[in-house]
């Protein structure tokens, strides 16, 4: 991959004292040089998740990216992404990255919901593409790809062995230099993380200027 090309990568930071996350899009090259940041909000417990992701796309209006990493596909508390409505905004393949081995976010869901909101988030859920198992790095990452070769209707994590040369592979490692987190993501959630910290200070201490 040639270093100039750039991916989308989006992570989120959730805010325990208040019903908001703060979503972060940072623009990477695969060289690792940032070329850009937006930020969004989600309901904490929500639905609202892919409408923040597909705002922050919006927003950057970036057509030199060429891939969309987001991690995980649950974010601010089971907020369940829809990864192909946001790949059909995107116009761009679109990578769900997640970094521990789970039997699914069923029974989670059962637990935490009823009714409604359970259906609605178990609809969702089920919609989207399986999870693949990856070594990178030496680590293993759990992928759900939307638009790539091995992804839409590649084998379960159950079952998955690594596929050194499909695309989903190559597009993975190739943001990966070191560790087992994509950089995408990785400056994402840092990003995400110093804004909701930010946005916390200005609310106990809002006259204060450093």
């Amino acid at each position: 991959m040639k270093s100039g090309t750039r991916a989308l990568g989006i992570a989120e930071s959730t805010d325990e004292t208040s019903d908001r996350c703060i979503l972060c899009g940072a623009v990477l090259r695969a060289d690792r040089v940032a070329d850009g940041f937006a930020y969004a909000t989600a309901t904490v417990g929500g639905l609202d998740a892919t409408d923040a992701v597909c705002t922050l796309v919006e927003r950057l209006d970036r057509e030199d990216v060429r891939y969309l990493l987001v991690s995980g596909v649950a974010p601010a508390w089971f907020n369940v992404l829809d990864l192909d409505r946001i790949a059909d905004v995107a116009e761009r393949p679109v990578l769900s990255v997640s970094y521990e081995e789970s039997p699914g976010l069923e029974s989670a869901l059962r637990e935490q919901f009823a009714g409604d909101a359970l259906d609605a988030r178990l609809a969702a859920y089920e919609r989207l593409p399986p999870r693949r198992r990856l070594r990178v790095n030496d680590e293993t990452l759990f992928v759900r790809s939307v638009g790539l070769e091995h992804g839409d209707s590649g084998p379960s994590a159950v079952d998955a062995d690594d596929h050194p040369d499909d695309e989903v592979a190559r597009i993975v490692r190739a943001y990966t230099p070191t560790g087992g987190r994509p950089e995408p993501v990785r400056v994402a959630r840092l990003a995400a993380r110093a804004a909701r910290q930010w946005r916390a200070a200005r609310r106990t201490e809002p006259d204060r200027h450093e």
